[in-house]
């Protein structure tokens, strides 16, 4: 994993923006193996690596998605360029359903702030582990 100064990289086709990403969306914020996550934000449509780079870059206040959003494409894995329903990543058992890369699973504790949740929408009737 090698560090840069780069704001916007392109993964699976995707725009993502961050402070400081590397080529698998870690930011300046979160840079372990596993940090690989970007999400769309509901507010703009941005993939964003970490709230705390939208806050850093946007010109607004970042909100969640809604609960009846589990079937928007709005999470991409870093590692290999999947993107996938909101629903499909909090039962996703932090892997990636494509590739199997390991996601952060302490990334839990921030869901609040871009899902709304309990998330009405989840196929399976699983619930997310709480915050």
């Amino acid at each position: 994993m090698s560090a840069s100064n780069a704001n916007e990289v392109i993964i699976g086709g995707q725009r993502v923006v961050g402070l400081g990403l590397d080529v698998q969306s870690r930011c300046a914020h979160w840079r372990g193996p596993t940090d690989v996550v970007a999400i769309r934000m509901a507010c703009c449509g941005v993939y964003y690596a970490c709230i705390d780079c939208h806050a850093a870059l946007a010109d607004h206040p970042a909100e969640p998605w809604p609960a009846t959003a589990g079937a928007e494409v709005a999470v991409l894995c870093g590692a290999c360029g999947h993107a996938m329903r909101i629903a499909d990543y909090l039962s996703s058992g932090s892997r990636c359903p494509a590739c199997a890369h390991p996601f952060n699973p302490g990334c839990q504790r921030h869901w609040p702030q871009y899902f709304t949740l309990p998330l009405a929408s989840l196929d399976d009737g699983a619930s997310p582990a709480a915050p």
